[in-house]
């Protein structure tokens, strides 16, 4: 199971060193900034690191060749139609809600401002559409009362996006498949950014 691995910053690594841990093989390692401490990471591994050409796409020159799956591991760049092509999987990410609710860069901070008493994760294919694509794996988990979005994200959010990510992987190195459930679109909600437009 040959894994390109797109990702940035705390989870990236994190992600990086569970796959690595459970003996998935990462074959490439992409960021959108080469001093990313994921980047950092992959080369004291000594595996290939390429830096995006473009920070907010992922083009099918940046995938190793043989990829069988692209894992976006905390990456707000689009990897594109012909990129997903390039692998035989196509590519998953993790996000931090339930999908379809909260699609967007800042779910977890819509979970807090809502007031949603459930909250969860999700692995998702990629697709054309930010957070739309199929549904791989999803669990919940309750919201403390006067918890902050930084405190949900470390106590329940991403270690949860770990084990999600870990099962799906796991699921296509024995299946040579990705499970795959379509989002409901009724239920939609965006989750742009709070930051006056600023990522």
């Amino acid at each position: 199971m040959r894994i390109t691995l797109v990702g940035s910053r705390h989870f990236g690594v994190t992600t990086f060193n569970t796959l690595r841990q459970h003996g998935v093989d990462i074959v490439l390692v992409v960021v959108h900034d080469g001093e990313d401490r994921l980047a950092a990471a992959a080369r004291a591994a000594g595996i290939e690191v390429v830096v995006q050409a473009d920070p907010k796409r992922v083009v099918a020159s940046e995938i190793a060749p043989n990829t069988d799956l692209i894992v976006t591991a905390h990456s707000h760049a689009r990897v594109t139609r012909e990129a997903l092509a390039a692998a035989k999987l196509g590519g998953i990410g993790y996000h931090p809600s339930l999908l379809p609710r909260h699609r967007g860069i800042a779910a977890v901070e819509w979970t807090i401002k809502e007031g949603d008493p459930i909250t969860g994760g999700t692995v998702y294919h990629l697709a054309d559409r930010m957070d739309a694509g199929a549904i791989a794996a999803q669990e919940w988990v309750f919201v403390r009362k006067g918890e902050t979005a930084r405190e949900l994200w470390e106590r329940a959010l991403a270690p949860l996006g770990q084990k999600l990510l870990a099962d799906v992987i796991f699921h296509a190195r024995t299946h040579h498949n990705l499970p795959a459930t379509p989002q409901e679109e009724e239920f939609a909600t965006q989750a742009p950014s709070l930051s006056d437009g600023k990522d």
